[in-house]
């Protein structure tokens, strides 16, 4: 997991090569953004369906708990 440091550095590089950037790489750029996006919120999906399924998890897991599960993991990957 990076510090709060490195990853506004990280960030900094990335816009500095993004404000360089094609709009054509520009326009890829964001599709496989988006295409990442898109992809962990289906796992996320799949994982939620596959606890629901689970009478006993169901059944000892609130709404709220699996919200909350879900994003700290995105936020994991994130950094």
């Amino acid at each position: 997991m990076k510090t709060e440091h490195e990853r506004e550095q990280l960030i900094k590089a990335i816009n500095s090569l993004l404000n360089q950037a094609y709009d054509t790489t520009l326009d890829e750029i964001y599709a496989l953004l988006q295409k990442i996006e898109d992809e962990e919120e289906e796992n996320d999906l799949k994982a939620y369906y596959a606890a629901k399924s689970d009478v006993e998890n169901n059944s000892l897991i609130a709404w709220e708990d699996i919200k909350q599960e879900i994003v700290n993991e995105k936020n994991k990957d994130v950094a």
